[in-house]
């Protein structure tokens, strides 16, 4: 079982702060290396801010339905390349959060 963690999370991740039926991912702190359902529930559990992940983190994504290990491309194409889950297409407004501009 794949650990993710957040606010008062439901089965598939959605946590307070982000709770549509698409909010369905964790994503990795790149300096604690846990997964978390959103930067606020992480900044609001952890005693540091959430740290995007760059491009050598091979996985810096978890599914909430499959819980499968993504890659940072299999996220950007919009769905789970597992169980073809379909991700909050508005989530892209944050990613300079989750994910280093450093290539």
């Amino acid at each position: 079982m794949r650990n993710c963690f957040g606010i008062a999370l439901d089965q598939e991740y959605r946590c307070v702060h982000y709770h549509t039926v698409l909010d369905i991912v964790g994503l990795k702190c790149a300096r604690c290396q846990a997964y978390y359902a959103c930067y606020h529930c992480h900044d609001t559990l952890q005693d540091h801010a959430f740290e995007p992940t760059d491009h050598k983190e091979a996985y810096p994504v978890i599914c909430g339905h499959c819980r499968q290990l993504l890659r940072r491309s299999d996220y950007e194409c919009g769905s789970c390349p597992f169980c073809f889950s379909p991700f909050n297409p508005a989530c892209h407004k944050h990613q300079d959060i989750y994910f280093s501009k450093e290539l």
